[in-house]
Order: C-alpha cells, then structure tokens, then sequence
C-alpha cells in the first residue's frame, strides 16, 4: 500500500500506519482522511492483520487538528456535508472495525486529531502529549464525534470543561480522567503499543470483532446492548475459532486461530 501522507507496515499480525505530514504536525485534511479511510478498510480485510497501531510522524504532533483553510469559506450546507462525510468515511468506521486499533499518541491531539483518537479503541499517550477539543475558540464545535465520545470517556462534567473552555490537558490528566489507558515515556510509547498489540494478536479475531460489536451495541442504550451479547454469544460457537479454542483447552496447548 502506497499513499502519500501515511506511511505502513506490517509484522507478525500487528500493522503500524503512521500519518506522515510532519511540517503540517500532522494535521488532518479532507486528502489524509481518504487516504486514513481506503487504507484501515483494506487493512481490516486483511488476514495476515489482527492488530492495527495509528500514530503520528515525529515527536510533536499525532495530529494537531484538522486544516482550517480548507472549510474556513464553508456554508451551512457544507458544514453539515463536511460532518458527515467524516463521521462515515472515517471516524465511525474505526470505531465499527473488527480489528482493534490502537492510537499511540505521540504528541499533540487536538481537534480532528482527538476525536481521531477517541474513535480507536485503546489510546495509549506518550508524557509529553496534550490533547484538547479547541473548536468553540473558532466559533465552531466538534464534528467528528468530539462531543459524544468524550463525554463516554471522560463523563459530561469534564467534557463540557474540556469543551467550553477550550484548554488543552497534559497526559497525567487525561490517564487519570480515563481519556488515554496508558501514559508511558515517548522513546517507549511504541513499544507499548506493540506489547498490547502483541496480546491481542494471540487471541481469535473472530471474537475480537464480535465484542466490539457488542460493546459498540451498548452505546444504543436500554436493552440493546444486553441483545446484542446475547447474539453474538450464540454466533461465536458456529465459528471454527471456537472449537480450535475448546479444543486446544482441553488438550492443554495454545490455539492456533485463523479468524474464521
């Protein structure tokens, strides 16, 4: 796979994307977010990839926001198209993948670039990240999720903190208000990544993205999600993952699954 401005790779089931616009600290624009989109469908179709890790090129920026100049003209009909177009084509489709995508944050997260982020499934950030929803200082708000993903994540009281003001938070506060899992030193924040990844791997894809869905299905609320488990439970068995589990259980070897 080659694109302009992402850089990839794959080993041993785990794939490293890598968005390389360094002199723009990896800012988002309507280009990258095609590139980000094309490039995480193929790969979550891919057998040989079990695990995706996303970062940023450099050590200042995951992404610092979305490129103003390309919406700064935008009406309200291209406004509402911009939104949707993204949740869609990116934000909402990471967040719906089968295979786990780590953000290894490696710097500033902000705008786009957080809500980025909150769309993968585990956030890992390095010591010197910042991370902030910086919208309303432009007379805008989120539109790619910000506002619903991080009141799941961090509670409504500090998202609309975080939100209204327009502030910046360090990685020690979002570790400890539940925004990233993890906070390592920068030199270490791939290798951490790549140990998560490492245990993911070993375990059956086909189940992986039968929980996400479920924990996905939560979200809807009321008794969806409860459905949705119970579904997908019932679906795990029909899989060949699930009598390679059983069996290798029972005769007390590791599983070799194929994801199917």
């Amino acid at each position: 796979m080659n694109y302009a401005h992402l850089k990839v790779s794959s080993k041993d089931f785990i794939a490293i994307v890598t968005i390389n616009r360094p002199d723009k600290l990896n800012a988002l624009n309507i280009e990258v977010i095609d590139q980000l989109s094309k490039c995480l469908t193929q790969l979550n179709h891919d057998e040989s990839v079990r695990c995706i890790i996303l970062t940023g090129e450099g050590q200042k920026a995951f992404v610092a926001g979305a490129d103003i100049s390309e919406f700064a003209g935008f009406s309200v009909k291209n406004g509402r198209e911009l939104s949707a177009s993204g949740h869609k084509k990116l934000f909402s489709m990471i967040e719906e993948m089968n295979t786990p995508v780590i953000a290894a944050i490696n710097g500033f997260a902000l705008g786009g670039g957080l809500e980025l982020a909150m769309s993968c499934h585990i956030r890992i950030a390095s010591e010197n990240a910042r991370m902030g929803l910086p919208e309303v200082s432009l007379g805008v708000i989120p539109g790619y999720g910000g506002t619903q993903r991080l009141t799941k994540l961090v509670g409504k009281g500090r998202a609309f903190e975080m939100i209204t003001t327009a502030q910046m938070i360090d990685a020690n506060t979002a570790l400890n208000h539940g925004l990233v899992n993890h906070m390592v030193p920068l030199d270490e924040l791939l290798q951490k990544a790549h140990n998560i990844a490492s245990k993911i791997v070993k375990n059956s894809p086909t189940a992986i993205g039968y929980a996400i869905q479920a924990v996905n299905a939560g979200d809807e609320g009321g008794l969806e999600g409860y459905e949705h488990e119970i579904h997908l439970f019932g679906e795990a068995f029909g899989s060949e993952d699930f009598k390679e589990g059983t069996t290798a259980f029972l005769e007390k070897r590791k599983p070799e699954f194929k994801g199917k």
